[in-house]
């Protein structure tokens, strides 16, 4: 895993780990950082103000993802093998209990209210009463994929990537709100950074990026072209800013007026897209070239493809896949 100092722009340190890392998270109010290996089913925690590993925890022989509570007390892993969900507590970093899966999971996410959870499984997704250790009768049937909830946590919505809808569901009823049909598969969705209730969905289908208005009365707003084969995205309060592996750019898409407003070229490959929090970068992580391409926010000049945006390559000598940013 790779340290990079935004200040002076350069790797700071390399910290090993015993296999490939998919999936980053940071603690919020301790100097805590944790890495997920999905290979060996291990957490690894990494002390963030001394850039020096801690401790690792193995809680399967492979994963799939992580999700941190908000309160920083936990972390629940979805494994693989076997199929589980597992709760690790993070103040004595041991498993606090685990529940069975019936089917392969997909997709995992956690509700702001910290209670509730939604889990996409190989043909349905379900909730979890994360209290009562409880999963609800399926809610969907189908190809799942992401889940996510609205910032309220009342509405949990499912990525139904064979149909190519976006499933809103009302986690207090258990019942379905809207299926939205849509024009791409849904295989990356994106919030507004303050999620004023703009949603943003891109895959395979159509070379575009398709704005939701989820809450009220969910409704597909507007279908917008975009750049080839677009993929993961990150945004700002101004900007939306979406990934094209195949031709190395990245779009970036004025959120107020949903046009266009540049393209930069950043690498090879790029495959994830993080935004600082203080809206000053958004730094895009390309797998084959092995850099990560900053991007200064305030330089972009809307309807100027020759963008001043790409601030500088910083070479991680990896291949990098996930990111998060926090102070030191």
């Amino acid at each position: 895993m790779a340290a990079v100092d935004l200040e002076a722009m350069a790797v700071a340190r390399l910290i090993p780990l015993d296999s490939a890392p998919t999936e980053i998270a940071a603690a919020g109010k301790r100097p805590l950082v944790y890495a997920l290996t999905p290979s060996s089913g291990s957490i690894h925690e990494i002390q963030a103000d001394r850039l020096s590993f801690t401790r690792k925890l193995t809680v399967a022989t492979s994963a799939v993802t992580m999700r941190m509570t908000q309160d920083d007390r936990a972390l629940y892993v979805l494994t693989k093998e076997p199929r589980a969900l597992v709760r690790v507590a993070l103040d004595s970093f041991k498993v606090d209990w685990r529940i069975a899966l019936h089917e392969e999971p997909k997709g995992f996410n956690l509700a702001a209210d910290g209670k509730t959870a939604a889990v996409s499984l190989g043909s349905e997704v379900r909730l979890l009463d994360l209290p009562a250790r409880r999963f609800s009768a399926p809610l969907g049937h189908g190809d799942f994929g992401v889940v996510t909830f609205l910032a309220d946590s009342r509405t949990m919505i499912a990525a139904n990537r064979g149909d190519r809808l976006l499933s809103l569901f009302d986690t207090q009823t258990e019942r379905l709100i809207a299926n939205l049909p849509l024009a791409v598969r849904p295989d990356n969705l994106c919030f507004k950074q303050t999620d004023d209730g703009q949603l943003f969905i891109t895959g395979e289908g159509m070379d575009a990026v398709v704005v939701v208005f989820p809450y009220h009365t969910p409704e597909v707003f507007e279908t917008v072209l975009g750049g080839r084969g677009l993929g993961a995205m990150a945004a700002s309060e101004s900007f939306l800013f979406i990934a094209s592996p195949q031709s190395g750019n990245v779009s970036i898409l004025d959120i107020n007026s949903r046009k266009l407003a540049a393209v930069v070229s950043v690498g090879s490959d790029p495959g994830f897209v993080a935004v600082t929090p203080d809206d000053q970068y958004a730094l895009v992580l390309n797998r084959k070239s092995g850099d990560v391409a900053v991007l200064r926010i305030g330089t972009i000049q809307p309807n100027r493809y020759k963008s001043a945006a790409l601030l500088t390559v910083i070479p991680v000598g990896s291949r990098p896949v996930s990111a998060v940013v926090r102070a030191v």
